[in-house]
């Protein structure tokens, strides 16, 4: 979580730097490079795929090119500290939407537990519907919860995916598909040359981001996924200390009571998807 909140930071100080598809595509190439090599070694091009899981890989690309879209935007216009904390949003979203679309059983109590998380967000958010004109609120806010959306349909395309899928097949996809969004926006935005501090900030955005997906896949495969999930939180911390000494920012006192809200709310609701499954565990072992 550490590296890829640095390679958030990374990016959005290309913002006054490099146009933002121009960023996209340089830190692209060097991600696919890696992702390529990874999957070729690990033999993933060789796994054949189902019909069914290919479509469900072309849609996760899709909406993953989409919340690339949405995220950078917003993090090249707003905090890095207020950004990552309405993506902590996350576990909320994607409990809800798996019992919408998806038919999975959620108990009132994370029912509850979600509606006082997003009650969190509309803190850090600040709509002016509902607290007037000059709270800070922009577009780019907007682009934030797209952005979570998106991520969400992903989760959720993820979580359909066969098993025999290999991880790397999975996230090369959704990194070439980023990069084509690169190389077709760029087409619409003038080129800068690239500086000296520019090509440090893209190594960075590279190195990070690369080794974001080398821990994910190492914990996910060695470490109980129940005891994984509650660390995604720790980027948090990452993001207010990086906004801090890198772009001076410090949150104000009701975006840090909504972070605490939404974090709060996201840690009751992976606890109680640990116990429910749990419980589940123990009723298919007794029968």
């Amino acid at each position: 979580m550490a590296a890829f909140t640095v390679n958030d930071a990374c990016m959005k100080s290309l913002s006054g730097e490099l146009p933002l598809f121009q960023a996209i595509l340089l830190r692209s190439i060097a991600v696919i490079a890696f992702l390529g090599f990874m999957a070729w070694r690990a033999g993933s091009f060789r796994t054949p795929i189902a019909r069914r899981d290919q479509l469900l890989i072309a849609l996760r690309t899709v909406v993953e090119i989409a919340a690339a879209f949405f995220f950078i935007s917003a993090l090249f216009h707003l905090p890095i500290a207020d950004v990552t904390a309405i993506l902590q949003a996350l576990p909320l979203t994607v409990t809800l939407a798996g019992a919408v679309f998806l038919g999975e059983a959620v108990g009132w109590k994370r029912l509850v537990a979600i509606l006082i998380g997003f009650a969190g967000v509309m803190l850090i958010l600040r709509p002016p519907l509902l607290f007037g004109e000059g709270s800070g609120f922009s577009v780019y806010s907007i682009y934030v919860l797209l952005a979570v959306a998106c991520v969400t349909v992903r989760d959720l395309c993820a979580r359909r995916i066969s098993v025999a899928v290999p991880s790397m097949t999975i996230a090369l996809s959704a990194a070439v598909g980023v990069m084509s969004l690169g190389a077709v926006g760029s087409l619409t935005q003038p080129w800068q040359p690239v500086s000296a501090t520019s090509l440090l900030w893209l190594a960075g955005a590279s190195f990070f981001v690369i080794g974001g997906y080398i821990f994910s896949v190492s914990a996910m495969r060695s470490g109980e996924i129940g005891f994984v999930a509650p660390f995604r939180y720790t980027s948090l911390i990452v993001a207010l200390l990086l906004g801090l000494l890198i772009f001076g920012d410090w949150p104000d006192n009701l975006t840090l009571l909504g972070s605490a809200i939404v974090v709060a709310t996201g840690l009751f609701t992976l606890y109680r998807e640990r116990k429910t499954a749990k419980r589940q565990r123990a009723g298919l072992r007794l029968r």
